[in-house]
């Protein structure tokens, strides 16, 4: 068998007591990776997802997997090997990255573990102001972020719009971010802020203090008012929760304006965009080390700060996932890994 490492695995699809933390091999690189020792792995509903089979998923989308299935995608660690064709990374180095997405969705990413190999295209340089979790927590909820409203920054067919997602300026303009209180939302918020939006930020009432520190200029507690009632003539909304229910907040938006919704599954309007004079657009993230590299000096210097709900032991996932179910987290749960 080789050598062996400790990871989370599942034998079967279901609840979060389907992870079990148990000995797998230890995986070896290949051209083009490098292999990484984890120090932290973040938790994303992809996991999740994936966990469950992708039941939230039509048929014909849900990928075909072999157990026994490592989860996860997000890893913050220490480079351990570097395959001869590799440059740019050496043996010690504090590395980041979000591993294999989307095209990993079949359970290829594997980073419930001790260590997983990395495309070095998709592998970035941890910045020197974070630690680990914090670095661990970044990877796909800031590229989200990045490439819904800052860059796409690739070209791969989009599954969920016959075109490709293009953000819009928002110097001077006006955006709502609804969500704004979970892992994509937070980051969405800042972003927004940073390059100059008016920042209106819709979530539970527990988050009013931490979004408002993080820049937000303006609050609102989804249990207590309704904004799509209240709020009209925005320049941008990004519905951080996205899903069937994102129509309702084209009235909010004026004409030439646009909504995107961050999970775009299920989006149906019935034509109201159009007729109201909204683009409506969706993307999926991809992963890109290059983006890694360009985001890392905001997080190193602290333009952009990733908050952490809570972390665990990788050895009790289980609970992480048990704590993610309940909802309403406040930032990013993390594995920490021995």
């Amino acid at each position: 068998m080789g050598e062996v490492m400790k990871a989370v695995r599942l034998h079967v699809f279901g609840g979060p007591a389907v992870l079990a933390y148990e000995d797998a091999p230890k995986p070896v690189i290949g051209a083009g990776e490098v292999l990484v020792r984890v120090h932290a792995v973040g938790v994303n509903p992809p996991d999740w997802y994936l966990r469950e089979g992708y039941r939230m998923l039509p048929p014909e989308w849900r990928p075909e997997m072999v157990f026994p299935i490592i989860p996860g995608t997000d890893i913050s660690g220490v480079v351990e090997a570097v395959a001869a064709d590799v440059d740019g990374f050496a043996i010690g180095d504090d590395v980041y990255a979000m591993v294999r997405f989307p095209g990993g969705l079949n359970g290829e990413s594997r980073t419930y573990a001790q260590y997983v190999t990395v495309p070095a295209s998709e592998l970035a340089l941890k910045p020197a102001g974070i630690d680990h979790v914090h670095a661990a927590a970044a990877p796909m909820s800031l590229l989200t972020a990045w490439q819904f409203i800052i860059e796409q920054g690739h070209d791969v067919p989009n599954p969920l719009q016959p075109h490709q997602h293009v953000p819009v300026p928002l110097e001077g303009k006006r955006v709502l971010v609804n969500g704004a209180g979970g892992g994509v939302g937070h980051l969405l918020v800042q972003l927004a802020r940073w390059r100059g939006a008016h920042v209106i930020a819709v979530a539970s009432g527990k988050h009013e203090a931490m979004l408002r520190d993080l820049g937000a200029d303006a609050f609102y507690d989804y249990g207590k008012t309704k904004v799509e009632d209240e709020l009209r003539d925005l320049d941008l909304v990004v519905d951080a929760v996205g899903g069937p229910q994102s129509s309702r907040f084209l009235r909010t938006l004026k004409a030439g304006g646009s909504l995107f919704p961050v999970f775009g599954l299920g989006y149906d309007d019935g034509g109201e965009a159009a007729r109201r004079g909204v683009n409506v657009s969706t993307t999926q993230v991809n992963s890109s080390g290059a983006q890694l590299a360009q985001i890392a000096p905001l997080l190193d210097d602290g333009t952009i700060r990733v908050m952490i709900d809570s972390t665990f032991p990788l050895s009790e996932a289980r609970r992480a996932h048990e704590h993610a179910a309940r909802g309403n987290l406040q930032g990013k749960i993390v594995l920490t890994v021995a």
